[in-house]
């Protein structure tokens, strides 16, 4: 039996990103509940999200995110062998959201399958992606995070409306002779994974002040470890890109891992909360605005229901 043709390690040669056009800003939303901009930011930091329109879905975002991945890095859809959508919004388990994107992108016969791991999403489907490629099961990988959360939220009920938004984000991980995605932490603490849930199996639940404990007290140590074993410390990273929950948890984490030279990704305050896509979405449009020049090196934390995890450094295109 011949073996497939391995890689040393596994790099991230693009990201593409997509947003809706609807701006719902926080005064759109004290027309609604019993809130206010000020009561809204002191508490997450957001002033606007985007919400998707009636002909948005996971699908169609993902497929206009990875578009722009594979334009920007020069991959022909035809040499794309595996899709990886992270996603925890599908309306339908059946069919696969991978599948459908890929479709739509014109790629031929790919792998093609979703995962969800929450928030934590991303960084999960990114190591898949880099295992694969350094084994030999692909060649070119196409990892997205699409979610259309406002699918799941309950209008009426202001301690969630305020923080989740729709998006998408991708990138594309090919072979590398000297790796640039370092090695995963990752875990979960299902004894807690009823902090975030879905209530009456339709709207979106979380127990706030358990959530804020736990990843401002104990997530800085999964970081810390992820820099570890890529051999670095906190001071030698470009950047800190965290999933975009609420920003006094992205500075709380930051403040414990003590990175104060590195640019700390606040995607939040302007995107809002968009579970496994807001780290592409925070990584391609830092990259966008010039705030990470190409082999910047990045600490990633993915968070979220389950309760799962996953931290890994990244060099950017």
């Amino acid at each position: 039996m011949k073996a497939p043709a391995t890689a040393p390690g596994a790099r991230i040669v693009a990201f593409g990103e997509y947003q809706p056009s609807n701006v719902v800003t926080n005064h759109d939303l004290a027309n609604r509940v019993d809130t206010s901009d000020e009561w809204i930011q002191s508490r997450v930091g957001i002033r606007e999200r985007r919400i998707a329109g009636p002909d948005d879905s996971v699908v169609s975002m993902a497929a206009a995110a990875g578009g722009k991945a594979l334009a920007a890095s020069g991959t022909d859809s035809r040499d794309v062998d595996l899709v990886i959508v992270a996603t925890c919004t599908q309306q339908d388990q059946i069919p696969n959201a991978a599948a459908s994107v890929a479709a739509r992108l014109g790629i031929s016969a790919p792998g093609a399958f979703d995962v969800n791991a929450a928030c934590a999403g991303f960084c999960y489907a990114v190591e898949v992606a880099s295992n694969a490629v350094r084994t030999g099961s692909a060649r070119n990988v196409l990892v997205i995070g699409s979610e259309k959360l406002s699918d799941w939220v309950d209008w009426d009920d202001r301690s969630t409306c305020v923080i989740f938004a729709d998006g998408a984000g991708a990138a594309v991980v090919t072979p590398a002779e000297e790796p640039a995605v370092g090695p995963v932490v990752w875990g979960s603490s299902g004894e807690r994974a009823d902090t975030i849930y879905l209530r009456e199996n339709k709207y979106l639940y979380q127990e706030g002040q358990a959530v804020f404990r736990w990843t401002s007290t104990e997530l800085d140590r999964v970081a810390l470890e992820a820099l570890n074993r890529a051999g670095l410390s906190p001071s030698e990273i470009t950047a800190f890109v965290p999933h975009q929950a609420n920003l006094r948890i992205v500075e709380a984490i930051a403040k414990r891992l003590g990175a104060s030279q590195a640019v700390i990704a606040r995607d939040i305050v302007t995107a809002g909360n968009t579970s496994s896509a807001s780290i592409p979405l925070a990584l391609s449009r830092m990259i966008g605005r010039g705030e990470l020049p190409s082999g910047s090196t990045v600490l990633t934390l993915g968070f979220g229901a389950g309760l799962t995890y996953a931290a890994q450094v990244l060099q950017v295109p």
